[in-house]
């Protein structure tokens, strides 16, 4: 059942994607360019999106900390007055491994000022935008979370909750703004490889490249999705966990970590 209205056709559609310098963020970019939309890239590394420009004829790339709020405010601003977005897609992430028993304070607060606050920043610049524009052109937020986001699971004390916080965050957007004619859709990836997951030392089950997670994204768009995971051979598996009552899943999750 669709929950959006599909986007399939991006011919000329402005969509300015916050985290695409590398990975999932940038696949995605350059999928959408391939589509024919007009492809705005913001992320911290301004020599990563001057490439990307170079290789992608007429995108646009606007450097930009996204954990800086007034930043975040007048790049939207500077966006907003040369013409409507119809799509912004927050893929800024930061993952580090972390366990209860080496707690990193600091990291963890870098994980929630990358993952969780920098969305709460371009949301608070670009919902009033939204919504100020043509009915018909209100346009569409999509949120990159994680299915680590799901549940708790080993080495995910920094990253796991910002994740959940994403997914509560989108399910409530999703509430708020569709009556408004406002788009709302989650993206939850298994594993995709990335600078962030090259960090782990485990074997990572169903590993796609980020060019396969650009193309699942942009079905579950056309499909008119509101939750987009994938790849599904794995992340249904996680969904199960969801619905496991806690004993069965704590004992779960000593097997795995026992492994």
């Amino acid at each position: 059942m669709a929950l959006n209205r599909s986007m399939d056709d991006w011919t000329g559609r402005r969509v300015w994607l916050v985290g695409a310098s590398t990975g999932i963020g940038r696949a995605t970019a350059s999928a959408l360019h391939a589509r024919g939309a007009q492809v705005v890239v913001s992320a911290r590394h301004a020599d990563a999106l001057d490439r990307f420009v170079v290789e992608h004829p007429g995108a646009q790339a606007l450097p930009l900390d996204a954990t800086d709020r007034a930043a975040v405010q007048v790049a939207a601003a500077a966006l907003a007055g040369t013409g409507p977005l119809d799509c912004v897609v927050y893929c800024a992430g930061h993952y580090a491994a972390q366990q209860a028993d080496h707690l990193n304070l600091p990291d963890m607060v870098r994980h929630n000022e990358i993952n969780y606050l920098g969305a709460l920043y371009l949301l608070d610049a670009v919902v009033p935008l939204l919504l100020a524009q043509p009915q018909e052109r209100r346009g569409h937020i999509s949120l990159v979370g994680s299915v680590a986001g799901y549940r708790g699971l080993p080495n995910s004390l920094a990253y796991g909750p910002t994740k959940a916080a994403l997914i509560n965050l989108a399910e409530t957007l999703y509430i708020d703004l569709r009556r408004h004619g406002v788009g709302v859709s989650l993206i939850n990836p298994g594993f995709v490889e990335t600078p962030l997951t090259a960090q782990n030392h485990f074997k990572m089950p169903a590993l796609i490249s980020p060019q396969q997670a650009a193309q699942e994204i942009l079905q579950g768009w056309a499909r008119g999705a509101f939750e987009i995971h994938f790849p599904r051979r794995f992340t249904l598996g996680m969904k199960l966990l969801e619905l496991l009552p806690y004993p069965a899943f704590f004992a779960a999750m000593r097997r795995l970590q026992s492994a």
